[in-house]
């Protein structure tokens, strides 16, 4: 077996240098050019593998923070998947772009931004009838 060509600290930093733009595909067209240059196969194949944890993704995002200034925003969205009803985690939630419940993907996402800069620093996949926690479950108190 190859060893593989990306490990999650190379799709962090790609998360953190293209927070508009995320895709496998994307992260292929921005790697380094060179003789084990990543393809968008291998970014997919990174995410297959990995748990989703986001301790990694705050050890990389903590140095580029100014904590004195700045702030911390949480989007509660749903990614809607109107023709896909038995992918896990696909779930009827309320979606403010389209004024009424939808299936999706809910995914509530802690960004800091500062005007200039926005860093992702954690996400939750919202998984209630799985994981048994509410939206306020995810936040302090």
């Amino acid at each position: 077996m190859n060893e593989p060509k990306v490990q999650d600290l190379d799709y962090i930093t790609f998360l953190l240098a293209t927070p508009r733009a995320v895709s496998a595909t994307e992260a292929e067209r921005v790697q380094p050019e060179g003789p084990r240059q990543a393809a968008h196969d291998a970014f997919t194949r990174l995410l297959h593998r990995l748990e989703p944890d986001t301790t990694r993704l705050w050890q990389a995002a903590a140095p580029l923070i100014d904590r004195t200034r700045g702030l911390l925003v949480v989007d509660n969205s749903t990614l809607d998947t109107p023709y896909a009803y038995t992918i896990a985690l696909v779930h009827r939630h309320w979606s403010g772009k389209h004024g009424h419940v939808v299936s999706g993907i809910n995914v509530v996402s802690l960004v800091w931004s500062d005007d200039t800069h926005a860093i992702p620093c954690d996400y939750r996949l919202f998984d209630a009838p799985n994981d048994g926690l509410t939206q306020s479950s995810y936040g302090p108190g």
